[in-house]
């Protein structure tokens, strides 16, 4: 198969009507989903900081969404949703093309083709598809999209994983594939920018990302509608390749693709390759920078802070007190803890035979506090709680909050299905009052002596991680603590026997007495972290 390159628009062929119209249709579309319409994209974009930049940054700069809604996402069910902009868009892109047809009949234009806005069309389309693809797959280039599984997880029984954890769990117990599939989609969105590999990249990305489509539908994922995003950016790109592929694989025969380039000035050819040669310093070498920086230093699943180190590892309860009544080993007991892990990031999980509101999230923590980053909770269920920690190791003691953040709809909900079978008060289910505040109130939670020691929670990451970004999100973040309805508690912690034993004391998140003694537990699991393991936490 040859390529034909026609530099001259006066020796192009005439085009008919219906691809005239069709044109007209297809660009008034294709541009409405290709270029953001959302002044925030435009804030966002004149709000980064260019000398301290966080890969976030760039990776928001890659990925938004455009188009027409005029009706909502009511015209499909829930995980067709998303598509309905598109529905919307092509709506209007019809009328706009059969109104601009109306007026070149009306003012009689002679315009017999439109190659030129074609090929800057193309453009277009090219640009957001190779720029928004190389930003989601440097997420898998350095494996932080899908990430180990965390002991509390790996302590969660398989049926009480979503469908969409399981497959993020698939990959994440095998970076090396993940990385093999990030490395796929950098290298084709890196050849959407040069015209000779376009039809190579396209067809890369129909294939990868015509897969995850699949995947995500299969597994009940939240990506669907953006992977189909690149598929249909592609398929456009590849018009002009689907009569010679079909010839030259179908028919076997000699097949020619034509295609049109304007005849650029000197000046306009210099433009070309130093626009060309600054975004691909930006979006691909820069930002191969600093997405290593994020893996190595500060991995947006991931808390960044670490843990207490002689309190990391699994657990099982022997001893749980509550104000005083123990509770024996139970299984259905809905109040007893029944497992306790502490990561190598300051997260405590424990396990509980309580029904849970299910994070269906994808975990990725945005404002950056440690924790706003929920992947060990979710998709998770089996009545696993996770609570972020600030740990004063002076006194030894931890401060915790819950990682679920209710939402105001959740505060008015009287909580009936407890473990134990009976209806309890609501603010003994949740630690919320009768008014839906938590039991224990932010101002309570950590007097303000000892909230000066965490002050510097934006500071505990390598300087390298310190971007601008974080600690303007860190600051926005603290204000917005203040007015989150979260489950907090105090504990004491002391640990005997060389680290093998672990006793808590305090008051639980509705101002409850609690003694829990825990007593370490060496798991051997068949599943072990590879050397691509994100984070610094020694």
């Amino acid at each position: 198969m040859s390529t034909k390159y026609n530099f001259h628009e006066v020796n192009s062929p005439r085009w008919t009507s219906f691809q005239r119209i069709a044109f007209r249709i297809s660009f008034v579309f294709f541009i409405i989903i290709s270029i953001p319409n959302n002044p925030l994209w435009y804030k966002h974009v004149f709000a980064i900081d260019w000398t301290n930049l966080d890969y976030r940054d760039l990776y928001d700069i890659c990925r938004f969404g455009s188009g027409v809604n005029w009706f909502g996402r009511t015209i499909f069910g829930y995980r067709l949703a998303g598509y309905s902009i598109w529905v919307n868009t092509l709506g209007f892109s019809v009328i706009v093309g059969f109104v601009w047809t109306a007026l070149a009949k009306w003012f009689k234009s002679p315009r017999l083709e439109y190659n030129t806005l074609l090929y800057w069309l193309n453009v277009i389309v090219r640009y957001r598809a190779g720029l928004g693809i190389i930003g989601f797959g440097f997420t898998k280039v350095f494996p932080v999209q899908m990430p180990y599984p965390s002991l509390g997880i790996l302590d969660t029984d398989y049926g009480d994983l979503t469908a969409q954890k399981i497959f993020w769990l698939s990959f994440g117990i095998v970076p090396w594939y993940q990385v093999f599939a990030g490395v796929l989609e950098v290298t084709a969105g890196t050849m959407l920018l040069f015209r000779k590999t376009v039809a190579i990249g396209a067809t890369l990305l129909v294939g990868a990302l015509g897969a995850i489509v699949v995947v995500n539908f299969a597994y009940d994922g939240g990506v669907h509608v953006y992977s189909s995003y690149f598929v249909l950016l592609s398929l456009f790109l590849l018009v002009p390749y689907f009569v010679p592929f079909y010839q030259l694989f179908v028919k076997e025969v000699p097949a020619k693709v034509i295609l049109f380039y304007p005849k650029f000035a000197t000046a306009g050819n210099a433009a070309r390759y130093v626009s060309k040669s600054v975004v691909i310093f930006l979006f691909v070498g820069v930002f191969f920078y600093l997405q290593y920086i994020d893996f190595r230093y500060d991995p947006y699943k991931q808390p960044s802070s670490a843990g207490v180190k002689n309190l990391r590892g699994n657990y099982q309860v022997t001893t749980f007190r509550l104000n005083g009544k123990e509770h024996p080993f139970n299984p259905e007991d809905s109040i007893r803890w029944q497992s306790v892990t502490f990561e190598k990031w300051s997260t405590l999980s424990y396990k509980v035979n309580r029904p849970l509101p299910l994070d269906l999230s994808n975990g990725g923590g945005d404002p950056k506090r440690d924790v706003n980053r929920t992947f060990e909770l979710s998709g998770v269920a089996g009545g696993r709680r996770a609570f972020h920690y600030y740990a004063d190791t002076e006194t030894q003691t931890l401060y915790l909050e819950d990682k679920y953040k209710l939402i105001p709809d959740q505060r008015n909900i009287t909580a009936g299905d407890g473990g134990d079978g009976g209806v309890r008060n609501y603010s003994e289910e949740s630690g919320l009052d009768k008014n839906g505040q938590p039991a224990i109130s932010y101002d309570q939670w950590i007097p303000k002596e000892i909230k000066q020691k965490f002050a510097t929670e934006v500071d505990d990451v390598h300087p390298r991680a310190r971007t601008t970004r974080r600690i303007r999100e860190f600051a926005r973040a603290d204000e917005l603590a203040k007015e989150e309805v979260r489950r907090r508690f105090v504990v004491h912690y002391d640990v005997f026997n060389n680290g093998n034993e672990v006793v808590l004391r305090g008051v639980d998140e509705n101002n409850d007495s609690l003694y829990v003694q825990l007593d370490r537990v060496n798991k051997h699991f068949k599943l072990a972290p590879g050397k691509l393991d994100a984070g610094q936490y020694d």
